[in-house]
């Protein structure tokens, strides 16, 4: 397909009202199944408001209810099926001694990490899960959820829009500007993360806090 056709194929769909419930779906799906790429879809409609459609206000909307959604199911996921699991792990076991520290971890900090594993792909799912299964309060869990959804929601929106307002006319260069610099940020992220996680096993000498890894595996009991 022509580069034009396919822009042109794009615009209609940035401006069909289809596009904020594939919004909404895309960004709930992600948040359970970190395959389907919502970061990438709320910055490329952000970058299209900045020509008028769709309209950023309800792109960002959309987007967060979505990714409430998604969290929420991730959530009661992990509260029905891995409190079943960790019944079924042995007391003074390594992998129970996993889920005792995530569960410690969780209640000191677990909106500030909830937050951050909002901005890193496949953690928030891990944080969301575990959070479930170690019992982490679910009116606590909603409360700090809807402020990482919706900073997300906002972040994605406006780095996609000031991508499209520097390239009016070639809103696609918008999207690649957007992507560029959420990819640098998540980068950022993960590496702040492992060098917290270097610095915390040093000093535990080989016990490490599971709050410093926002999507470790070992957090979510099997």
């Amino acid at each position: 397909m022509p580069a034009e056709a396919l822009l042109d194929l794009i615009h209609d769909v940035m401006a069909s009202p289809w596009i904020y419930l594939a919004l909404y779906l895309i960004a709930a799906v992600d948040a359970f199944f970190p395959v389907v790429p919502s970061e990438s879809a709320v910055i490329t409609a952000g970058a299209f408001a900045a020509s008028g459609e769709p309209v950023l206000l309800l792109v960002m909307t959309v987007a967060a209810l979505g990714a409430c959604t998604g969290d929420h199911l991730s959530y009661g996921f992990g509260r029905s099926a891995g409190r079943r699991l960790v019944r079924r792990l042995p007391a003074g076991g390594r992998r129970r001694d996993a889920y005792d520290r995530s569960r410690r971890a969780l209640a000191r900090r677990g909106g500030l990490v909830l937050v951050v594993a909002r901005y890193v792909p496949g953690g928030r799912t891990a944080v969301t899960l575990t959070m479930g299964a170690v019992g982490y309060p679910a009116r606590r869990f909603t409360g700090f959820d809807v402020l990482a959804a919706v900073s997300w929601a906002v972040y994605s929106g406006l780095l996609g829009y000031l991508g499209g307002l520097a390239f009016e006319r070639e809103p696609w260069k918008g999207v690649l500007l957007g992507l560029g610099f959420a990819v640098s940020v998540t980068v950022l992220v993960e590496v702040l993360r492992l060098l917290r996680r270097r610095r915390t096993g040093a000093k535990a000498s080989g016990s490490a806090d599971p709050s410093g890894d926002t999507a470790d595996a070992e957090a979510v009991p099997r």
